[in-house]
């Protein structure tokens, strides 16, 4: 078994393609080595990338293909062969197949006799195989953005490939792409090696080889290197640590090849300015690291991430660079900060007509209005419910979220939009409910954020979601495919995330209904309601399956529930949905629970059967005759289910969802004997009728917490 390495030479990749493309390439190399059988059984791709390289090493691969011997059917017999004697389609078959004539022979199909032929196919080496696939493999790569670099030549990647390494063991495939080939030479860090080229030998050399031309292409060696440097330069003031930004290590370790780590220092007096601000100009402008105090309080210090080993002059003249860069910047946010501050927002609120959100919905001040509209009635919905809310600070809070677009630290520091008007807010004496619920209205911005803290912040942020949603699917704007212009999909992302993680009694067709571009039109069969429904379907199962992890069965379950006939009813209570997903994964494992689910399946399926031959019309719904129960089977199971009901549906009520399922599970002995016992689809109509009437009821009276059905056994 031979050991295959394979790099891709660039000049420096954006540092947030780096970690996608590093993993498409292992994925794309190994399968290519599994579906052309290359590769022997439990082996996988190592992964290395730098800003300047992408690279695969898998151990266990075959230098060639294993032969194979074919069975090939030609003509019928009796054509090719006339008399006995070997005619011009046999002579043929015979070349084609790469074998005499004389070594043709008989075979029998169902549709007769025919001409046969064994032949063995010899098996590909890798190196052929390899310098065949290769670069359709890497022309496959999918790049946010790609360019051309050779003038009147077809291909498109990220930025220009330099060179290429291909080897399998000692041996160089000689791959091409982009007018490159393959060899045996990659390249060491462009300053603290130079531009001589370093040979690898073998693949197992790889790394080594690399690291003593000043590069670590192992991307968690190199971000350990990093945690640790960062640590031993925070050691130089007492007391203090960095904080803690694992999304600023990762791109710093996409920066970087030979990554150090210097401290730096600004003024105190900048630490008048509030955290976020400062802690923005050093993270997102500078890509440096914020240092806190013992108190958490953020320190006059930073840490700088270098692609390089100053030596101490070097080190010296890099950091005194970096902090009259930073001094600039502080300046800069300080100035407008003070001359913000000569505007209140409330006197911004008119400037929003001049802020367009949407050439065909007009300015951030009509945005303003609908927000508000949407906000006053979820705030009466929720104080109906005995929910506490503010609704003056909310509304007051809804009028001025969109302000600080008009100021000047937005205009310079967008990533700041939202807190900076909260921080103006509580400047300006508005109250701190008001100043929270502007400062925390964008939350959640992803997934692994927090949801805002108080009810105003997440009713804004409702409101605010919802008008976007909606007025874009108003003018048919809605996500396709992997378009999604307006974040739509995030928007969503960030409601189901509210009201799964809050305490506000709100679903999803309560939010929508206020909606002026869907009131009304949610129980109508409004095509644009439905859309959207289903879309806001879509969210919510993204948000059960890859954010809470449940199972895809489980998912499937809850969201197809059955009330009263209806299927799919209650996903839109995405609380209420994370409930029953928790509590029903929690039960799924017991061997009672297993089999009523099977019972369930089968039940399903033949009234399915029943709909597909005309016995059942859609939709309808039957009603057991006790009197028609002959067998004690359907009269046990009858009883058993009607007595059940009642005591499921209290704790459904109850939302004691774990309770109700173990004891549904409870008519475990009920079910089993009625199918061992009656046969449904029987020649007697009113039986038959009864029969579907009595499985319908079972399936109905316990599938209001979840189709178990969907619940894949073992």
């Amino acid at each position: 078994m031979a050991d295959f390495l394979f790099e891709v030479g660039l000049e420096e990749i954006p540092a947030r393609m780096i970690a996608a493309a590093e993993d498409e390439l292992a994925r794309r190399v190994f399968e290519l080595l599994t579906r052309e059988q290359l590769l022997e059984p439990g082996q996988e791709a190592q992964s290395y990338s730098t800003p300047r390289r992408l690279a695969v090493l898998v151990s266990g691969v075959r230098e060639a293909q294993a032969d194979m011997e074919e069975h090939l059917t030609g003509p019928a017999w009796n054509i090719a062969f006339k008399d006995g004697e070997p005619g011009p389609a046999a002579q043929a078959f015979a070349k084609k197949a790469g074998v005499a004539v004389t070594n043709l022979k008989k075979v029998q199909t169902p549709r007769g006799e025919y001409v046969g032929a064994s032949t063995v196919r010899k098996g590909r080496t890798a190196a052929e195989i390899l310098e065949e696939a290769l670069p359709k493999e890497i022309a496959a790569i999918y790049w946010p953005k790609n360019m051309y670099w050779r003038e009147g030549k077809p291909e498109r990647f990220v930025r220009p490939v330099q060179w290429m390494v291909a080897l399998v063991d000692e041996a160089v495939i000689p791959v091409e792409f982009a007018g490159v080939t393959a060899g045996r030479a990659t390249y060491g860090h462009r300053i603290l090696h130079g531009s001589e080229p370093v040979e690898i030998v073998k693949p197992a050399d790889y790394l080594k080889k690399l690291e003593s031309a000043k590069v670590l292409a192992d991307v968690e060696v190199r971000r350990q290197k990093i945690r640790k440097a960062l640590d031993h330069a925070t050691r130089k003031v007492e007391g203090a640590l960095w904080r803690e930004d694992e999304p600023l290590v990762d791109t710093v370790t996409h920066l970087t090849e030979w990554p150090s780590v210097l401290l730096g220092g600004f003024e105190h007096e900048y630490l008048e300015l509030p955290e976020e601000v400062l802690v923005t100009v050093m993270r997102d402008h500078q890509k440096y690291f914020a240092v806190e105090d013992a108190k958490g309080k953020l320190a006059p210090y930073f840490l700088t991430v270098l692609n390089t080993e100053p030596d101490e002059e070097a080190a010296g003249i890099i950091q005194h660079g970096n902090e009259r860069v930073l001094r600039a910047r502080f300046n800069d946010a300080r100035f407008f900060w003070t001359v913000d501050q000569k505007i209140s927002l409330a006197d911004r609120v008119d400037m929003l007509q001049a802020v367009t959100f949407h050439k065909e919905l007009g300015s951030y001040w009509d945005k303003t209005q609908a927000n508000r509209e949407i906000a006053k009635r979820l705030a009466d919905l929720v104080k109906q419910q005995g929910v506490a809310v503010d609704e003056k600070a909310l509304l007051r809070a809804v009028e001025l979220a969109k302000t600080d677009l008009t100021t000047e630290l937005v205009k310079e520091f967008t990533e700041l939009q939202g807190q900076v008007g909260g921080l103006y807010a509580r400047a300006q004496d508005e109250g701190e409910a008001v100043a929270q619920a502007i400062y925390w209205q964008y939350s959640p911005a992803s997934m692994e954020d927090a949801i805002p803290p108080t009810v105003e912040g997440q009713l804004l942020g409702l409101a605010d979601r919802i008008a976007t949603i909606t007025q874009m699917f108003g003018i048919g704007l809605e996500p396709t495919g992997s378009k999604d212009p307006y974040a739509l999909r995030r928007a969503a992302n960030a409601v189901v995330k509210i009201l799964a993680e809050s305490a506000i009694p709100l679903t999803m067709i309560e939010l929508m209904g206020w909606s002026p571009e869907v009131s009304g039109r949610l129980g109508h069969n409004d095509d644009e309601a439905a859309k959207l429904l289903n879309f806001l379907r879509e969210r919510v199962e993204f948000y059960l399956r890859d954010v809470r992890g449940f199972a895809y069965d489980i998912v499937n379950a809850v969201m197809n529930n059955v009330v009263s006939g209806k299927v799919g009813v209650g996903w839109d209570d995405v609380r209420d949905t994370v409930a029953r997903a928790k509590d029903l994964s929690e039960v799924r494992g017991s061997e009672d629970f297993a089999a009523i689910a099977t019972a369930f399946k089968r039940s399903k399926n033949i009234l399915r059967q029943a709909a597909e031959k005309g016995l059942l019309k859609a939709g309808e719904q039957l009603d057991v005759s006790e009197s028609l129960l002959t067998d004690e089977a359907e009269t046990g199971v009858f009883r058993a289910a009607s007595k059940l009901a009642p005591v499921v549906g209290e704790l459904r009520a109850q939302r004691e969802y774990k309770a109700a399922l173990e004891k549904i599970a409870t008519l475990r002995p009920d079910v089993d004997l009625f199918f061992d016992r009656v046969m449904v689809m029987v020649d007697d109509e009113k039986l038959r009728r009864n029969r579907l009437a009595l499985i319908q009821f079972v399936l109905e009276s316990f599938s209001s917490i979840a189709d178990f059905s969907e619940i894949v056994a073992g």
